[in-house]
């Protein structure tokens, strides 16, 4: 029998998270058993996920139906958060042997906050601190985007106690701001005797959409076309090795505290020139996460072949970020334009959501008996 690739990154220090949740997928044990077949450690959402899984079935309308009727007051936002709250716990619950069996590392699933707060740090840290509550489960991360707004946010959250998933991010210097967020957090709860162990936190570092704007400004034959994004990552894994390897995470660690991880995010292949397993196979790493979209899940199953090979590559990544910039690419300006445009994609998903979320339930009340 041969084995199961998914398994085997696990040997290599990488955990595997699966990018999207239906309630379909909850309902029907398909979850579970990603979790027994496959080792499957966690599950991301984002409100495109949520858009796709709620306006493309009837599986939420009666969910929707009895909140509505059950709470007249509450908006459409609000609508939303229930429903999704409703998936996030029962993902939670599927994965608690995970989170128990791993101390508090992996068994993680993510809900992010309205994307419309990325901009504002007081209204991320109310409703971080609403759907935390509300969750209840210890193996939840709030997404909070790495928005100039999102990084004292993620700071006052890590000092809570609360697990964050660090989301959109891009460059290699905003992810240095991101730690270091990390750690003064958890230096802040230290400082007050708190424990450290169960607060956990990942880095979500976007790499597809990097090679699809790079390689829009190289020349079709270029030999640094889908090269700079795994670059990129590798440095940014660079800088995890010193940041979380340094004497001052040390002390943190003497005390329980885990590592944020580098989450390797945007795995799916856009190019079909390119394998369609190559941001799972290049970023293979000690202490790092890759949240995978179901075809890349899938793909990766069936022919993906597991090694090490981010730490090989390590030596070259500048060299190619280099040859990148003298080609005449703008890195940083290209990386500080799509987490704007990944900020709006989100608020757009979202507003979608609201407005087919408004529909949905004014079409329930029209079917509703008199």
């Amino acid at each position: 029998m041969s084995t199961n690739p998914l398994k085997s990154l696990h040997a290599l220090g990488q955990s595997i998270w699966y990018d999207n949740i239906t309630r379909a997928m909850l309902r029907e044990g398909e979850l579970a058993r990603m979790v027994e077949e496959d080792d499957l450690a966690g599950v991301t959402s984002n409100p495109t996920i949520f858009e796709k899984a709620i306006t493309s079935s009837a599986d939420y309308d009666a969910s929707i139906e009895a909140a509505a009727q059950a709470h007249p007051d509450w908006d459409t936002a609000e609508l939303f958060n229930y429903v999704a709250v409703e998936d996030i716990r029962a993902a939670a619950d599927v994965l608690r042997p995970v989170y128990d069996r791993t101390a508090g590392h992996d068994g993680m699933v993510s809900i992010e906050v309205s994307p419309a707060l990325a901009q504002d740090t007081e209204g991320t840290l109310a409703e971080a601190r609403k759907l935390h509550a509300w969750l209840d489960r210890p193996n939840v991360m709030i997404k909070v985007p790495a928005t100039r707004a999102g990084i004292p946010a993620i700071e006052a959250l890590i000092a809570d106690g609360i697990n964050v998933n660090v989301t959109l991010l891009f460059s290699v210097e905003r992810y240095i701001e991101v730690a270091e967020a990390f750690i003064r957090g958890l230096e802040k709860r230290a400082a007050q005797g708190l424990p450290l162990e169960r607060v956990a936190s990942v880095a979500s570092f976007f790499v597809s959409r990097v090679d699809t704007a790079v390689d829009a400004q190289l020349g079709a034959d270029s030999p640094l076309r889908g090269k700079a994004a795994i670059a990129n990552a590798r440095l940014a894994y660079r800088r995890f090795q010193e940041l979380f390897g340094s004497e001052r995470f040390a002390a943190l660690r003497a005390r329980g505290a885990q590592v944020q991880r580098l989450l390797w995010a945007s795995t799916g292949t856009k190019n079909p020139e390119y394998s369609d397993v190559l941001y799972v196979e290049e970023l293979i790493a000690p202490e790092t996460v890759n949240t995978v979209p179901p075809a890349t899940y899938e793909a990766y199953k069936d022919h993906g072949q597991p090694q090490a090979r981010l730490l090989d590559g390590l030596e070259g990544a500048e060299d190619i970020l280099k040859q990148v910039e003298a080609a005449g690419v703008d890195l940083p300006a290209i990386t500080e334009r799509l987490e704007i445009e990944g900020v709006d994609a989100f608020v757009k998903s979202y507003n979608n959501l609201l407005q087919a979320l408004a529909q949905k339930l004014e079409k329930l009340r029209e079917q509703r008996p008199a």
